[in-house]
């Protein structure tokens, strides 16, 4: 009797073990890398996950994927880097930085990224006050400024338009480390003349200032952002509406640092072609629940986007009209 129940327990065991291969053997796992559960990159993967479980097909076979949490641009680049993931959300200024070797990876360029499409813009929103008397970047000559903490990008982006502009970090300004929260309190108390923020606009923190204090957003615009984004091409053209703040009656033109889907090498050609054709097919659902959804589109896929394009997404783009 025990041979018997060892018998049919190791049939109904094998069974499991078969049954559960071959639905393994029906899909394709595919990992998209996004940022903190607070943040907009990990809601925005999930509804993108889902949508590309739904919609694709890899031979006969359904592409499962799943949005996974991540410590945002640097780390999900190097991820990326050691094929650890299969796609990951990273901003624009960081892969570039990543696939070059250059500021946060100097000495140690991650040759193997590829971008499969630009997402949507995160607005540089430079505040001051009113009462500052600065209106315009060069006016910042002897003001402080909060940057974030050093070494982030926030941080080397500032570094970026001082430079474009002639001026210098530790001559000409008195630099801040404040997070965005903290400077805006520093702002309100008149202990911090203005604050670098990229981020979704409109960003809470500058709302809450904004609807007890008289602010600007000074404008990024002109020759010295032409020249600067001739070197560092992320750097994209965009306008912050007017009425975006409490105040601000009229457009702002400003620079953006785009969000962007990157991959790796390894990843084929099939599985990049349809999962991007999936995204840029079906924004409009994407737009439906979420805001930044509203914000992706198939004209601006490739702006930003300043390392290689996979050949598989450089597909969808030719038959689109895109790439040439």
């Amino acid at each position: 009797m025990r041979k018997i129940s060892l018998l049919i327990c190791s049939i109904f065991f094998a069974s499991i073990v078969f049954c559960g291969s071959a639905l393994s053997a029906e899909r394709v796992f595919f990992g998209i890398a996004t940022g903190g559960t607070g943040g907009t990159y990990y809601p925005l993967g999930g509804m993108l996950a889902q949508m590309i479980s739904n919609k694709v097909m890899i031979g006969d076979k359904k592409l499962s994927a799943t949005a996974e949490t991540g410590n945002a641009s640097v780390a999900n680049a190097t991820l990326l880097s050691r094929a650890g993931i299969e796609s990951a959300f990273v901003a624009a200024d960081i892969l570039d930085a990543a696939y070059k070797g250059t500021k946060q990876f100097k000495g140690k360029d991650l040759k193997n990224l590829r971008a499969l499409g630009a997402l949507y813009p995160e607005t540089v929103q430079l505040v001051v006050r009113a009462s500052s008397g600065v209106k315009t970047f060069e006016d910042l000559k002897g003001k402080s400024i909060s940057s974030g903490s050093p070494g982030s990008g926030q941080w080397q982006l500032l570094g970026d338009l001082l430079n474009s502009y002639g001026l210098d970090r530790k001559n000409d300004i008195s630099e801040d480390y404040s997070s965005f929260s903290q400077s805006v309190e520093k702002i309100k108390d008149g202990n911090l003349d203005a604050s670098l923020i990229t981020a979704g606009s409109p960003t809470a923190s500058v709302l809450e200032l904004a609807n007890h204090h008289d602010i600007i957003i000074l404008p990024l615009t002109g020759p010295a952002i032409t020249e600067l984004q001739k070197v560092q091409p992320y750097y994209a053209n965009t306008i912050l509406p007017a009425n975006t703040y409490k105040g601000q009656t009229a457009d702002v033109k400003t620079i953006a640092v785009r969000a962007i889907w990157a991959t790796h090498d390894k990843l084929d050609d099939e599985t990049a072609y349809n999962v991007v054709k999936a995204l840029y097919e079906n924004t409009d659902t994407l737009a439906k629940v979420h805001v930044k959804g509203k914000e992706i589109s198939i004209e601006k896929a490739l702006e930003s986007v300043s390392i290689p394009i996979h050949p598989g997404a450089e597909k969808y783009y030719r038959e689109k009209g895109l790439i040439k």
